[in-house]
């Protein structure tokens, strides 16, 4: 039995909602790098997405809504997923920064404080920090 098979259908339309929002960062320049492609393939099966599924999300991502998870640390962990693919290329331009934005805004982070967030979740990226850390950093980066 997979983890999925124990939710209802709204956890794979989360799952399918979060791999197309990151396809939709991947994609923004045109086309998928070695680097990015391989991200996309791991997080397709660590989200349970179907062959079928991936290439349906490929051929259209922005078919798939984004769905922001209720709780902070839910969404701390897409940004961290999100960054992870805006920063793949290593090359940190004005519009990647604008696309994370655009998707934490649409992850729930509030206009008011969303610049900061982005500047935070990028300069931890170039640190290289794992998951754990990440979410750690961003809780606390007020204090």
């Amino acid at each position: 039995m997979s983890i999925s098979d124990l939710f209802d259908s709204g956890f794979k339309e989360r799952n399918q909602g979060h791999f197309a929002s990151i396809v939709r960062v991947a994609m923004e320049n045109g086309h998928l790098s070695d680097e990015e492609r391989l991200f996309i393939d791991k997080l397709a099966k660590r989200l349970e997405i179907s062959a079928d599924e991936y290439t349906e999300i490929l051929a259209n991502p922005y078919k798939y809504p984004i769905n922001p998870p209720h709780l902070y640390v839910q969404r701390l962990e897409r940004l961290y997923d999100l960054s992870r693919m805006v920063y793949a290329d290593h090359i940190l331009g004005p519009k990647q920064k604008e696309i994370l934005t655009r998707f934490a805004l649409a992850l729930g982070f509030t206009p008011g404080n969303v610049h900061y967030i982005v500047d935070k979740a990028l300069s931890l990226l170039v640190l290289n920090v794992d998951s754990d850390t990440f979410v750690y950093e961003m809780q606390h980066m007020n204090k």
